[in-house]
């Protein structure tokens, strides 16, 4: 306990009240005089943090480093504003401001007032002129750069956490530091303003002191006009110089660190290693001053000197880049026999493949290009969140990688290791459709739309405007792969189902809806048999985003039944509304095409239980009739968004399905359990045998 309270109430661990007791120091030194002692003393002071604050900016290899400076920067004025009214409270009040202002003014003037004030003057257009306001101005420019790029920043990063460059926690710190880094430009920015106006008080200060101290010296102090001038111009130029000499390190600093781009190394080391990159430069240099050392009138020892140091320093760096080809190749040749003399290496990480990832040729590389305009990553973040909003699925991210064996513009999906979609795309091109059928021709390379099999033409950009004019729908390169990855999503959505997956969803719910999963899982369902519950839905396109609904009824039901199957039906009775949505029309009727009685009873009569589930086993030449019948049923009917469906008993119905996935895969296969009450069903035709 008591080793408790002595770390607590430690200065190291209470920086924050010392800081602010020395503001508050700073503050009243303007209204308390010191004594000549304690002027000398915070006037040291002053120039040792100066010199600290510049040897730190030196070092620093990013702004984000010393972000606090714009704020350091208005206390150090706010100390230097102090120390001037204190030493000039001292001298007109005195004639004697301590021993580091008169050593400053006697070193500097040496005899000369009027050198003493040129060189107080030189620095205050050094720091005021020259300095400070190119720093702002830097600052300034910065400020509205960052600013500016801010937006395309923030979407790298979403393009990095969705391609799985990053995970949450560095995403969440990088955007972080994206708004500290524009924060701090814009701190700097105003923060120069205080070293300009400080420059200007110093002048004014030090026209001051000299004035009036020449008045109080012959009028108070009965000093000859001689001597008070003397006196207090000594003093005067003494004070301004200590005052000035660290705020002319500060401004130094505040240069350095707002023309510093952010980069790995500090400035002495980047300063070193590109000014020796180009050793031929040293070269150069060393001829023309060897050159000029040859003229007449010019000191030829001084140039022969740095010819001779720059003709060394250039002889080194040339046999040091030498040297470092010969290791490199030496190293690499060891790293070719270590290879061949080691035992075979863990080729585990090899063998491990994405959950989905798209190749592309080497023609589409630029779709994928930030830097050249491309924002295929982006529109791959969007389709992972129109599938979470749609389906209910998280898809994890996709990997997108440039594989030099497909052709040029070719472009693969693949699902854990395999190709499940492929296309071709002319990144240069758009790709025109003519959805209706009833468009006129237009000029260029005839295709078919990878997603839907649709006939199309690839024009040229400046097309555009024509082919929209004459009915056809125009979608860039990048528009046309994100549709078909979409597309290629929703098809394949079970696959995606992992049981990983599964877990997160279940982790998710159980932080709102805590008792449901509880009681479900794992006393009456593993995630296992969830997973595959959700995998039947996915297969038939059904969302799965009501997940209390799904496991609410899974709860309900699996006490009686452990049927993966039938434990399906009941959660699709308990979606109908959700099913039957996108296929009800505007004046609330479902279209559907029913099955005879006879041909249901046949069905029913023959319905074989297996591992996948229920399926007919009727006779081939009555599955020919059958299916043949559904063909010609579905194309007399019109469907509402040209989205067919059969209505069939219940006890029938996932046999059905089965019977029609591969033949009729896009065709909905609904129960009368799960059309709602308040949907009409219009039935337009009836199957027969």
């Amino acid at each position: 306990m008591n080793n408790d309270k002595k770390k607590n109430y430690s200065i190291k661990n209470n920086w924050d009240v010392v800081v602010a007791f020395g503001v508050m120091a700073i503050v009243l030194m303007i209204i308390i005089p010191l004594p000549t002692t304690l002027i000398d003393i915070l006037i040291v002071t002053n120039m040792t943090i100066a010199i600290i604050i510049l040897l730190t900016t030196l070092f620093t290899t990013d702004v984000l480093q010393l972000s606090i400076f714009p704020t350091l920067l208005l206390i150090t004025t706010l100390f230097r504003v102090g120390l001037n009214v204190s030493s000039t409270r001292l001298i007109l009040s005195q004639a004697n401001a301590g021993e580091v202002i008169s050593a400053f003014g006697n070193f500097v003037v040496n005899g000369n007032y009027v050198v003493g004030i040129i060189i107080f003057l030189i620095i205050i257009v050094v720091q005021f002129v020259v300095i400070t306001s190119g720093a702002g101005r830097v600052a300034e420019v910065s400020a509205r750069f960052t600013l500016d790029a801010m937006p395309g920043k923030q979407m790298s990063i979403d393009a990095d956490l969705n391609a799985g460059l990053l995970d949450d926690m560095q995403a969440k710190e990088r955007r972080k530091n994206l708004q500290r880094e524009a924060d701090f430009y814009g701190a700097m920015d105003g923060a120069s303003k205080f070293v300009k106006g400080d420059a200007i008080a110093s002048i004014v200060i030090v026209m001051i002191n000299i004035i009036a101290g020449i008045i109080i010296g012959v009028l108070q102090l009965n000093m000859s006009a001689g001597d008070a001038a003397q006196t207090y111009v000594r003093l005067t130029i003494g004070d301004g110089l200590v005052s000035q000499i660290p705020a002319l390190l500060i401004s130094i600093a505040t240069g350095i660190i707002v023309t510093r781009s952010g980069n790995e190394k500090d400035f002495g080391n980047e300063l070193v290693g590109q000014l020796t990159a180009f050793p031929k430069v040293l070269f150069i240099a060393s001829s023309v001053l060897f050159l000029l050392g040859l003229l007449s009138g010019f000191p030829h020892l001084v140039f022969m000197v740095l010819s001779a140091s720059c003709g060394l320093a250039a002889y080194l760096l040339f046999r040091e880049e030498k040297n470092k080809i010969i290791q490199k190749e030496e190293h690499k040749n060891n790293e070719i026999a270590e290879m061949e003399g080691k035992e075979p290496e863990n080729v585990m990480n090899l063998v491990s493949v994405e959950p989905m990832e798209i190749e592309i040729g080497y023609g589409l590389i630029p779709l994928a290009d930030e830097t050249s305009g491309g924002d295929l990553l982006q529109r791959i973040a969007s389709v992972r969140r129109q599938c979470a909003i749609e389906m209910g699925i998280v898809v994890q991210p996709i990997r997108i990688r440039d594989n030099l064996q497909l052709k040029t513009n070719e472009y693969v999906v693949k699902i854990r290791g395999t190709i499940v979609q492929k296309g071709e795309l002319m990144p240069s091109m758009l790709l025109s459709m003519d959805s209706t059928g009833e468009s006129e021709e237009i000029q260029g390379i005839k295709t078919i739309e990878p997603t839907f099999g649709l006939p199309a033409v690839w024009i040229n950009k400046d097309q555009r405007e024509e082919a929209e004019i004459k009915g056809f729908t125009v979608v860039d390169p990048t528009t046309v792969m994100v549709t078909h990855l979409t597309e290629t999503i929703k098809l394949h959505s079970y696959e995606l189902l992992g049981r990983q997956e599964v877990k997160g969803i279940i982790d998710s719910m159980k932080e709102r809806y805590s008792a449901v999963v509880e009681e479900l899982i794992p006393d009456l369902m593993t995630i296992g048999e969830v997973q595959k519950v959700l995998q039947n839905l996915l297969k038939e396109k059904v969302p799965i985003k009501d997940m209390v609904t799904i496991l609410e009824t899974l709860a309900d039901n699996s006490r009686n039944s452990k049927d993966i199957e039938l434990l399906t039906e009941y959660v699709r009775i308990a979606l109908g509304r959700t099913i039957c949505n996108p296929l009800v029309g505007e004046d609330n009727k479902l279209v559907v095409a029913t099955f005879a009685p006879d041909v249901e009873n046949v069905i029913a009569n023959n319905i074989q239980k297996s591992m996948q589930g229920s399926f007919p086993a009727v006779d081939p030449e009555t599955t020919s009739k059958i299916l043949d019948s559904i063909k010609n049923v579905l194309s007399s009917i019109y469907f509402p968004e040209n989205q067919p469906a059969i209505l069939v008993s219940p006890k029938i119905r996932p046999a059905v399905r089965k019977l029609l996935e591969m033949v009729f895969p896009h065709v909905s296969v609904l129960s009368l359990n799960e059309v709602p009450n308040e949907v009409e069903i219009k039935a337009e035709g009836v199957v027969n045998i």
